[in-house]
């Protein structure tokens, strides 16, 4: 507002001047109309009061002074209770991993003990996604393989879990799993993969009969199917050896604090 009113009385004070003037005083007298009436029309900016330029300068600002909640990048604590839970799930597969490296240790593996340790993870893993028992997936390695990944029977099954080329490439592309022949079932981590998957999908055929699924798993699940259909008897000679090994296996583990 006071620049306004300085230019305005500019404007005045030189057009007094002006009057009576040569030719030469009325252009620049025009000249310095012109400059007054832009130096009015242009913006005032005031200068910024000294606390808020130091404020500016430091770029700091005191939250606490100024009454504003503080703000932390952290993610917010987790409860006693989802800690312990945590921990207790860990815990608990820990002790599985644990107690299938024992029992692998007593079988020729021909495996390094990093491959070892690796295999009773897997094993712990698979079990666990497929709802299966691991006791029950150990005694199954055990009696089709005696826990030797190189094994390979005369009508051809290979690995750990004996699966057929046939079978062991149908799951092989239902899970996503690259197959390069059945060669490919003497990799012990993916022979469990589709060993497991393979007894999951089994035991959801029976209706989570697992004693149907095991006879199924060794005979194949169309001549289980064709017995049932007959109404004759399932074999059981299997069934009985994996159920016996299951239970040495459990017993091991009740008896380890």
């Amino acid at each position: 507002m006071r620049s306004s009113t300085t230019s305005a009385r500019s404007i005045a004070w030189v057009s007094r001047r002006g009057q009576g003037s040569s030719e030469m005083d009325r252009i620049w007298l025009a000249l310095l109309i012109a400059c007054a009436l832009i130096a009015s029309a242009l913006p005032i900016k005031h200068a910024p009061a000294p606390a808020a330029a130091a404020a500016g300068w430091t770029g700091t600002v005191d939250r606490a002074d100024r009454g504003l909640p503080a703000v932390s990048s952290a993610a917010p604590p987790e409860s006693d209770s989802q800690n312990e839970s945590r921990s207790a799930d860990v815990s608990e597969e820990e002790t599985i991993v644990a107690q299938i490296l024992q029992r692998l240790a007593v079988r020729h593996t021909a495996l390094a003990e990093r491959e070892r340790i690796r295999l009773a993870r897997t094993i712990a893993r698979e079990a666990r996604d497929h709802r299966l028992d691991p006791d029950l997936v150990m005694a199954v390695i055990e009696v089709e393989s005696a826990g030797y990944h190189l094994a390979q029977s005369r009508v051809g099954a290979r690995g750990l879990m004996q699966l057929l080329p046939a079978t062991g490439r149908e799951l092989a592309d239902k899970l996503d799993i690259e197959w390069i022949g059945p060669e490919t079932l003497f990799d012990p981590f993916i022979n469990v993969r589709l060993g497991t998957a393979y007894l999951r999908e089994l035991a959801n055929r029976y209706d989570g009969d697992i004693n149907l699924a095991l006879a199924a798993y060794n005979w194949g699940p169309g001549r289980i199917d064709g017995r049932l259909r007959r109404g004759a008897a399932v074999p059981s000679r299997y069934i009985q050896q994996v159920r016996r090994a299951t239970d040495r296996y459990a017993v091991a583990s009740a008896d380890r604090p």
